[in-house]
């Protein structure tokens, strides 16, 4: 059986701003009042991103938001977190991003089972005329619904 999957944050700019080619699952080393304060779900990856340095996969820029009761052991909202992958996967993001000019960009973070996870994406640059297309894709895709829905009535 699958486990429950809870969503915490979700990044909708990375699919307005990216073409995601390949997506991975990634853990994340956190300390426990971080933990605490993402079942809260006080978590933000807007203006986050990933980075490779030293075979390690780093997350800049997450912020996760101080636990109320957390005190003295909270730690600074927006440190550098370590993501936890396989080696193997590390060294194919590693040279698709060298050779092809690709990015890493974070797509969502959530709750599998009682573990955090952080869904990465292997991202392509949109220019401004791919942005105005997908726009005018939504705007003829809602026009079309709406002229559905009247239709029916």
């Amino acid at each position: 059986m699958g486990e429950s999957i809870k969503l915490i944050a979700n990044n909708k700019k990375a699919y307005h701003d990216y073409f995601i080619e390949e997506t991975y699952e990634a853990g994340i080393a956190l300390h426990g009042t971080e933990v605490k304060s993402l079942r809260l779900g006080k978590c933000s990856i807007k203006e986050s991103f990933v980075r490779i340095e030293d075979g390690e996969v780093l997350i800049y820029g997450m912020h996760i938001s101080p636990y109320e009761k957390g005190n003295i052991f909270n730690k600074d909202p927006l440190r550098v977190k370590k993501l936890l992958l396989h080696r193997h996967e590390i060294g194919r993001m590693a040279g698709k991003i060298a050779a092809k000019g690709y990015t890493l960009v974070p797509l969502r973070v959530y709750f599998k089972g009682s573990l955090v996870k952080v869904e990465i994406g292997l991202a392509k640059g949109k220019k401004l005329y791919d942005k105005r297309q997908d726009i005018a894709k939504k705007d003829q895709r809602r026009e079309a619904e709406q002229e559905f829905k009247q239709r029916l009535r």
